[in-house]
C-alpha cells in the first residue's frame, strides 16, 4: 500500500483543464449507467457546527475506486483553522485490498469540487466573457473563482460575506491572483450585476430570490450537500428555463430541488431537469440562447471522488512519490 502526502497530492493534481476533463469523464460514466454510487453517508455533529460525509463509486471497467470522508466544521475559521478536512482510501476492484491512502486534507475534494462548477458554467453560462458573482468567502469561493476562469473570460467579480475582513481577505487574494476588479457586493448587487452566479454556502435559510433573477443568468449552487442546508428559494429554482444537478438520486433527497419538491413546486419526474453526464454527453442541449436562465445543483457525487483519486494515483506513481508501508 502505498501512503501519499497532503504535499505530494497537491504538487501532482492542479485546477487545470486536463483535470477538468477527467471529471466530466466521470459524470458522462455516471450518465451511461456505467457507476454503480450508493447513498451519501453523513454524520452531524450539531454542537460544533460539524458534518463528516463518506461518499464511493465504482466505476465499470476501472481497476480502482475510492472511498471518501471529508468534514466539514464551520466554526472552524474563527479558531484559525479550515472549515474543511478529509481523505480518500483507494481499493482495487479485483482483490479489494487497499492500494492507497490519499493523505489529502481535503484538497482532492476542493479540486473536483470546483471543476464540477466549472463543467456546469461551460456547458450552461453565456458564451463569452462573464461578470462572476461569488457567495461565500471561503475556500470553495476561492477554488470555484479559479474554476470558473479555466472556461470563461472573467471581466469583473461581485463577491457576498458575512464578514468584512473577510470579504477584504477575498477581495485582495482574487485581483491579486486573476487580475480582474473584484467588489464586495449585498447578495442582492452580485445576483443581479453578474451573468454567472456561484453559491458557496452551508446556509439553512435561502439566499437568493426568484426577483432577483434576470435573462442571462446561470447560477451554479454547490453549498446544499444536507438536507437542511438551501441556498436557493425553491420559487427560483422552479422559475428557470433549465434545472440541471449532479444526480437526481441525491438533489431530490440532499440538495436544492429537495426543498423545491417539499414546496411543492418540482418533482423528480419534471422533464425541465437534466443531470450534467447527460450534458456533457450531448444527449440533453444545455444553453441554446443567450436569455435563458439557468441553475446547476451540485451535491457533490461518489464518482467524482473515485475519478480524481484514481487519477491523483496515476500521476503520483509515474513521479515514483509515495511512502510504501506493509512490506
Amino acid at each position: 500500500m502505498y501512503i501519499f502526502s497532503e504535499g505530494e497530492i497537491r504538487s501532482c493534481i492542479k485546477l487545470d483543464k486536463n483535470t477538468l476533463s477527467v471529471i466530466e469523464e466521470g459524470f458522462e460514466k455516471l450518465d451511461n449507467g456505467e457507476v454503480t454510487m450508493p447513498p451519501v453517508l453523513r454524520v452531524d455533529i450539531p454542537e460544533n457546527n460539524g458534518e463528516v460525509d463518506v461518499k464511493t463509486a465504482y466505476v465499470k471497467g476501472w481497476s480502482q475506486f475510492a472511498l471518501k470522508a471529508s468534514s466539514g466544521f464551520f466554526n472552524n475559521p474563527g479558531k484559525g483553522l479550515p472549515s474543511l478536512s478529509g481523505m480518500m482510501l483507494l481499493f482495487s476492484t479485483e482483490t479489494g485490498i487497499l492500494d492507497a491512502f490519499l493523505q489529502d486534507n481535503g484538497y482532492l475534494t476542493d479540486i473536483r469540487t470546483a471543476l464540477a462548477g466549472a463543467a456546469a458554467s461551460k456547458y450552461l453560462a453565456q458564451e463569452g466573457p462573464v461578470r462572476a458573482g461569488i457567495i461565500g468567502t471561503g475556500a470553495q469561493a476561492r477554488f470555484q473563482l479559479r474554476a470558473l476562469a479555466l472556461v470563461r473570460d472573467i471581466e469583473e467579480v461581485r463577491v457576498y460575506g458575512r464578514q468584512e475582513e473577510r470579504v477584504q481577505a477575498y477581495i485582495g487574494e482574487m485581483e491579486e491572483e486573476l487580475k480582474v476588479p473584484v467588489k464586495a457586493a449585498s447578495i442582492e448587487e452580485a445576483v443581479q450585476q453578474s451573468n454567472v452566479v456561484i453559491t458557496t454556502t452551508p446556509s439553512k435559510t435561502p439566499l437568493i430570490k426568484k426577483e432577483w433573477l434576470h435573462p442571462g443568468l446561470h447560477i451554479t449552487a454547490m453549498g446544499s450537500d444536507a438536507e437542511e442546508k438551501n441556498e436557493i428559494a425553491p420559487e427560483a429554482l422552479a422559475a428557470a428555463d433549465i434545472k440541471v444537478c449532479d444526480s437526481k438520486a441525491q438533489v431530490f433527497r440532499l440538495g436544492e430541488f429537495h426543498h423545491a419538491e417539499s414546496a411543492g413546486l418540482l418533482a423528480p419526474g419534471d422533464p425541465s431537469i437534466v443531470e450534467l453526464g447527460t450534458i456533457i454527453n450531448e444527449k440533453t442541449p444545455g444553453r441554446t440562447s443567450s436569455d435563458q436562465i439557468t441553475i446547476c445543483d451540485l451535491t457533490g457525487t461518489g464518482v467524482q471522488d473515485t475519478a480524481i483519486a484514481v487519477q491523483a494515483f496515476k500521476k503520483l506513481r509515474t513521479e515514483n512519490k509515495g511512502t510504501v508501508f506493509g512490506e
